[in-house]
């Protein structure tokens, strides 16, 4: 099983799918290890990405979630995956893969980049996120999140929503 934590930058998917993934005992990634040093410096000198940009780094997440399937690993990932394409293209050709979005709105996600300090994703790129961002709708794969709920409750909403357990596969 993989799960997919995504929604907009402050949302909580770090803290969430470390949260998760601690409680699990299952790997976590968090997709912004995934980015090329070129598109970091991008994002930090307030340029936001292009989809042309994200390709690779989808195609990288994408071959980090194949490499867990094909050992039989559980694992946790945390990525923004804004637009309906970028999931399908995460979750296409993987039945076990899940996807929990953390729903946020502007002034919650632009109060907690703010508070954030020394991430190369600053509030000033806030808007190209909620620009790009297609929200997804629930379906048996796909679960909705009020990303302001506390992360504990959201971990414990995630496991029981996808009926996970640890040392699942």
């Amino acid at each position: 099983m993989i799960v997919i934590v995504v929604g907009v930058a402050g949302c909580g998917k770090t803290t969430v799918g470390v949260m998760l993934a601690d409680r699990l005992r299952w790997r976590f990634a968090d997709a912004d290890a995934f980015h090329s040093p070129a598109n970091i410096a991008k994002m930090r000198s307030g340029v936001p990405l292009t989809d042309a940009d994200r390709r690779p780094w989808l195609a990288a997440i994408a071959a980090w979630m194949d490499e867990r399937i094909a050992a039989g690993e559980s694992a946790i990932a945390g990525c923004s995956a804004l637009k309906q394409s970028y999931r399908d293209e995460l979750l296409t050709g993987r039945p076990a893969a899940r996807l929990a979005y953390l729903e946020i709105s502007r002034e919650v996600a632009h109060a907690r980049l703010v508070a954030r300090h020394g991430h190369f994703f600053t509030a000033a790129l806030m808007d190209s996120q909620f620009a790009e961002l297609e929200p997804p709708h629930e379906t048996n794969r796909v679960i909705v999140l009020d990303g302001t709920a506390a992360p504990d409750r959201l971990v414990a909403e995630i496991i029981e929503r996808f009926g996970l357990a640890p040392g699942q596969t």
